[in-house]
């Protein structure tokens, strides 16, 4: 995968996303010049804490990217058991492709490149209904839930 076709790529999910919007979040460059930085805006789902909230993070992509995840980090301030203090998301379908050396994930539940912006977002949504507490990257979070 060149960074020529991952370019491409990102540039075909962006202009998917903003031709068919996906509920709960929005997706955009932060700069136009460059399409491996984007910025979300989440919206806290319903009948959770983060309802009626809008979270906003930045997704960096890697230029070998869908061969490897993004990270995601939160930009706005969430306290959330799979949210550490300086915003990184930790779930599953952003870790390293792939056998878990810990033996806590499965290698499908890990990133693959099939997954697109869409797929992460909505992971990520679940993850605010949902917060995954045997695996906490904020371990207070986790205990106050």
């Amino acid at each position: 995968m060149t960074e020529l076709q991952s370019a491409l790529l990102l540039r075909r999910q962006l202009a998917e996303l903003n031709k068919n919007p996906v509920e709960g979040f929005s997706a955009g460059l932060i700069d136009d010049n460059d399409l491996y930085r984007w910025e979300v805006l989440i919206i806290g789902p319903p009948d959770t804490l983060y309802e009626g909230g809008v979270f906003k993070a930045h997704l960096t992509f890697p230029k070998d990217y869908p061969l490897r995840p993004p990270k995601m980090k939160f930009i706005t301030e969430i306290w959330h058991p799979n949210v550490d203090k300086n915003g990184d998301v930790c779930i599953s379908i952003l870790h390293e492709p792939g056998e878990d050396k810990y033996g806590y994930e499965k290698p499908e539940e890990r990133w693959l490149p099939i997954h697109t912006v869409e797929t992460i977002m909505i992971s990520v949504i679940s993850m605010l209904a949902d917060p995954n507490g045997d695996s906490p990257a904020n371990v207070d979070a986790a205990v106050s839930n």
